[in-house]
């Protein structure tokens, strides 16, 4: 008997920021497999089982939970945000992809959720009203230098930038080298967004020019938005700064 797997992004931390969809999908799966500070956000009932792990082993734990489906359960795989960005449905598809035939016989679908971009962006105003991509600074699976090309080129062919993992302690220097290569390329007045744990009680957002920014400003759960050259800044007395992308290219920031 084949069982289910439901990847399911959780959204960025707010319980009001999970969709009904990834609600519905966890109340139906009998089992759930996640890092751990993820199957905390999680109300299970007694009979649920959880399989917590480190959040560097996703693909062992992509197998566990195909080999538990495979075996008739019912069974969840948690990500925060979005689990098709940076996260774990990628893991999951390539475990399929090189497992046994019986693991492509499971019933598996992905439920989507917020991802951490768009919380941020929604904070600040309209940064991604334009052209943007999302690059992850983690040069655990890809060389640095891969990294250094495709922000060159993104930057240069004018997107708004949205990083993902910018910085950890095991990867202290990468954001702080990513900056110093977009200011040969950007204008200093350049809009940066830091968008940290956004929905939940430790939120914290900044907005600073590419001139001021430093990697200090950062840890492992903000997401970091650097605007393109035609980012603006609307300043408002009293209220935080609306940041947005023009929809039509050509306004230089100002």
């Amino acid at each position: 008997m084949t069982g289910s797997l439901t990847v399911i992004g959780l959204g960025p931390g707010s319980p009001d920021q999970t969709t009904p969809e990834a609600r519905a999908a966890v109340e139906a799966a009998s089992d759930f497999f996640g890092y751990g500070p993820y199957l905390d956000r999680l109300e299970l009932a007694s009979d649920k089982r959880r399989h917590a792990s480190d959040n560097r082993e996703e693909l062992a734990r992509a197998r566990a939970a195909l080999e538990m489906a495979a075996a008739g359960r019912s069974v969840a795989v948690v990500s925060g945000g979005d689990a098709g960005v940076f996260a774990m449905a990628a893991a999951m598809c390539e475990a399929i992809e090189e497992g046994p035939a019986a693991w492509r016989e499971i019933d598996f679908r992905l439920v989507p959720g917020i991802t951490a971009m768009l919380a941020v962006a929604a904070r600040a105003g309209a940064p991604l009203g334009h052209d943007f991509c999302a690059l992850s600074l983690s040069d655990n699976l890809k060389p640095w230098e891969l990294i250094e090309s495709r922000l060159r080129a993104a930057a240069g062919a004018g997107f708004v930038l949205a990083f993902y993992n910018p910085i950890s302690r095991a990867r202290p220097w990468q954001l702080g080298r990513a900056f110093e290569l977009l200011r040969e390329i950007l204008p200093s007045a350049t809009p940066v967004i830091f968008g940290r744990a956004v929905g939940r009680p430790d939120e914290r957002m900044a907005v600073a020019t590419l001139a001021e920014v430093h990697p200090d400003q950062a840890d492992m759960a903000t997401c970091i938005i650097v605007g393109s050259q035609e980012t603006r800044v609307i300043a408002r007395a009293g209220k935080a700064p609306l940041v947005y992308s023009p929809r039509s290219a050509g306004r230089p920031v100002r």
